[in-house]
């Protein structure tokens, strides 16, 4: 299994019996494997499908199928080799990678330590503006990458040994750096990617070439559908259908129509809408398991009328969590009062404190006390079935806090992202975010600290970046912990962002598909997905 971010759609509810495995099973589905046949699986148009640059769960899903990782997770959230021979470190600063033999790129390039030196110094280097450059930044030298003219265009902590072998210098140690080796960013790049040192090649990403069990069919469809096929000299185990078409929705009430006529295999997120139904619609095709999404309103801290924190809290106490999530999730979510999932180490039940309780009365109160806007706006992507309960939100505001409020949908997950990272004026903003590995600091350092990956409102504390930094250098877990969980009691005092739901798997697929399982990270194994005949 592996890990990811922002996601695009309503991802629903944590069942919150947290000692289920991981993965959820996948339903009757009748007849013979058929190796020979290509599965049609649900995603939004990805952001992008450039590895340094993908940040989101549809771009993910399909790298998931085009590379392998250097680690990937057990039941236990623990990180186990894949792609990499082994992972050491005596001391938690230095790590030496070797890779595993008999990876070949798509393109019939072997993979070596420089491809994932280049990948990585790509991704880090400032001017390459790539979404997830943060994750570089444990890596000596990633502050001379920075700035609009470099001192440097190469970290200094990436050296290579062999063609099998290099090392990562980090600037103080971090105890989890293999865990983070799951995540997209550090999958590695072929020669063929580049034009150039430094210089990604014209065209790669419309036709990613990596070193995963499928490769490219053609090229990425934008707006219609990803195409891949099985790779057949994949040293790994062998995926048992002979390709996947990722197809594209901007609805996924159509997609949901789609899996019942049997027109698509999988959808990933069952509409709110048919939630109430599905069991009846699908039968045992309808599924369930646990996730590690987080779903919350953002505010844009950088704009004046949202820059006083009472008013954060005044909107987080006018809002009814536990109504929304009998009246539009159907009790298929539950109510979140916390920074970090209930899944992760170090999770307390509610560190949001009063803020996150429901009180009309004190909230209309604070807010007009602290001044806050006549008029609230909730943006939200109108590609990933969040209008109804945008929608509910903003009612509960209207009556709750006496001002005007409309939801504002954008065409799709990859504009709203745009839009609020150039600090575009959209108001508040839903965003729903899956761990990239499991650790407390990756739910708070992409998203809140002064240089986070995923930080879109604005949100800058010097002393919530200095304990994440004491956390990820402590030397052991506990300490870790105790650092992290400073740091979201300052969230707690300065409310960036109000958490709304913690989310769960809730998918479905057609008569033609079996063994569909569904990881903590929105993404559909696409090793044990079968066809039948």
């Amino acid at each position: 299994m592996r890990v990811r971010r922002l996601a695009a759609w309503t991802a629903l509810p944590l069942a919150v019996t947290l000692g289920l495995v991981a993965c959820g099973s996948g339903g009757s589905g009748s007849g013979e494997s058929d190796p020979n046949a290509a599965v049609r699986i649900e995603i939004a148009e990805p952001q992008h499908l450039v590895p340094t640059n993908t940040n989101e769960t549809s771009g993910s899903q399909v790298l998931a199928a085009l590379f392998s990782p250097l680690v990937d997770y057990d039941e236990a959230h623990k990180p186990y080799a894949v792609a990499a021979e082994s992972i050491t470190s005596e001391e938690n600063t230095t790590w030496t990678i070797t890779l595993k033999d008999g990876y070949t790129f798509h393109n019939g390039e072997d993979v070596t330590a420089d491809n994932y030196i280049d990948a990585w110094n790509y991704g880090a280097y400032a001017p390459n503006g790539q979404n997830s450059s943060y994750f570089f930044e444990k890596i000596a030298g990633y502050d001379d990458l920075q700035g609009e003219d470099p001192k440097a265009t190469t970290l200094s902590g990436l050296k290579k040994v062999d063609d099998d072998t290099f090392t990562v210098t980090l600037s103080q140690p971090y105890s989890e750096f293999t865990a983070m080796l799951g995540y997209t960013a550090f999958y590695p790049l072929p020669e063929a990617a580049f034009s150039a040192p430094g210089e990604l090649a014209e065209g790669y990403e419309q036709a990613p070439i990596g070193q995963g069990p499928f490769k490219m069919k053609g090229t990425w469809q934008h707006d219609a559908k990803v195409e891949v096929e099985r790779y057949d000299a994949f040293p790994g185990e062998q995926p048992k259908v002979a390709g996947v078409e990722f197809r594209i929705y901007q609805q996924l009430t159509a997609a949901y129509a789609d899996v019942l006529s049997d027109n698509l295999d999988v959808i990933k997120t069952i509409p709110t809408e048919n939630l109430s139904t599905a069991a009846t619609d699908l039968g045992d095709r309808f599924q369930q398991s646990p996730a590690s999404s987080l779903h919350f309103l953002a505010f844009p801290t950088f704009q004046e009328e949202y820059s006083n924190p009472d008013v954060r809290k005044a909107i987080s106490m006018a809002i009814d969590r536990e109504e929304i999530t009998r009246s539009i999730f159907k009790d298929s979510q539950q109510p979140a009062r916390s920074f970090v999932s209930p899944v992760v180490a170090g999770y307390r039940e509610n560190t949001v404190g009063a803020p996150g309780e429901f009180d009309p009365t004190k909230a209309r109160a604070l807010y007009e006390a602290a001044g806050g806007p006549s008029q609230i706006t909730l943006s939200y992507n109108g590609d990933g079935g969040h209008k109804d309960w945008i929608d509910a939100t903003c009612n509960q505001l209207k009556a709750n806090l006496g001002v005007d409020c409309v939801g504002n949908a954008e065409p799709k997950f990859a504009d709203l992202l745009t839009k609020v990272k150039a600090k575009q004026p959209v108001g508040l903003f839903r965003m729903g975010w899956i761990m990239d590995y499991p650790s407390m600091e990756n739910y708070l350092g992409p998203l809140y600290s002064s240089n986070g990956s995923s930080n879109y409102y604005g949100y800058r504390n010097p002393e919530f970046d200095k304990l994440l930094a004491e956390g990820a250098s402590a030397p052991s877990e506990d300490e870790a912990i105790e650092k992290y969980q400073a740091a979201e009691d300052l969230l707690a005092e300065e409310m960036p962002v109000v958490p709304l739901r913690f989310g769960q798997n809730n998918f479905g697929h057609s008569t033609k598909v079996k063994n569909v399982e569904m990881d903590l990270f929105d993404r559909v194994d696409l090793i044990q997905i079968e066809a039948v005949s």
